[in-house]
């Protein structure tokens, strides 16, 4: 009878010590890297940008998974973040510039009695004119960027013939298309416009008299070169042209969003664009899909 108590007593203490084992491997392989998991995101929440690496221990393949999982979210959380933070200092400054002049030019117009003269007085008034028609079309820009960014492809297509023909004439400057004008792209006549006025409104303000324009398709994809006779763009902002707000014609109503609408709206429409080589002037190449 002793001997039989002795063997389910041993077989109990067997199984004890095996659940007991059991649940120390549970704790190492699963609940410990959750818990670090736990406090890693705690950090990331406090703003820790140390916080977001990889766990020292997964513990098992679909906690592996989980954490990478989790940190690449928290990577391009972090990116967007910052990406906000920029575009507002930029947006900020932007918008600092203008009403700061206006607001010179308003207490000068006020303070003045009637010490001013009528010219002086029509020219801190134009000043305000200018300053606030350049907020105005800052603002513009600033919503069709929004609107680019968040834009869903709708399906619809156009050719380049019919959305040059759409734009108001530029007398700026002779826009010319050479070829490939009835190749249809998979993008709307209106968003096509808009990256073809942008490029259009660049070249202007660069100094172009002429712009010409040539598309060709090579079986599901279609390249346009957009080409002008301007200044061009020196080597040293050759990099920074698709910057948000880099421009080198402030003072002429540049803003330096244009070229940020016109990568959105192509990016949406599974399109892109580069600055090519060229021996006069500036040269861009778009590619976009064929319909």
């Amino acid at each position: 009878l002793y001997g039989e108590r002795g063997k389910v007593t041993l077989a109990a203490i067997a199984i004890l010590g095996g659940t007991l084992l059991i649940a120390l491997v549970f704790i190492r392989t699963v609940s410990r890297p959750i818990y670090a998991l736990i406090e890693r995101t705690k950090r990331i929440a406090a703003g820790d940008r140390d916080a977001i690496r990889p766990l020292a221990h997964h513990g098992t393949r679909e906690m592996a998974a989980l954490s990478t999982a989790f940190l690449d979210m928290a990577t391009k959380l972090q990116a967007r973040s910052d990406s906000i933070q920029t575009f507002a200092t930029h947006v900020s400054h932007e918008l600092k510039s203008p009403l700061t002049a206006i607001q010179g030019a308003a207490e000068l117009l006020r303070d003045s009695g009637g010490a001013m003269d009528e010219a002086e007085r029509k020219r801190f008034s134009n000043n305000i004119v200018t300053d606030a028609g350049r907020l105005n079309l800052l603002v513009r820009r600033l919503l069709d960027l929004a609107r680019a960014e968040n834009l869903e492809p709708s399906g619809e297509s156009t050719t380049l013939r019919a959305a040059l023909a759409s734009l108001p004439v530029d007398a700026r400057l002779e826009t010319r298309l050479e070829g490939g004008g009835d190749i249809r792209l998979g993008i709307s006549a209106e968003n096509l416009g808009i990256v073809l006025a942008n490029l259009i409104d660049n070249s202007a303000r660069h100094g172009a008299r002429q712009v010409a324009i040539h598309a060709s398709a090579d079986g599901e994809r279609a390249s346009i070169q957009i080409g002008d006779d301007g200044d061009g763009i020196s080597a040293a902002n050759r990099a920074k042209i698709f910057e948000p707000f880099f421009t080198t014609r402030r003072e002429t109503g540049g803003t330096g969003v244009g070229l940020g609408i016109v990568l959105a709206l192509l990016k949406a429409h599974d399109g892109t664009i580069r600055l090519v080589d060229s021996e006069r002037g500036t040269r861009f190449e778009i590619n976009l899909p064929v319909v």
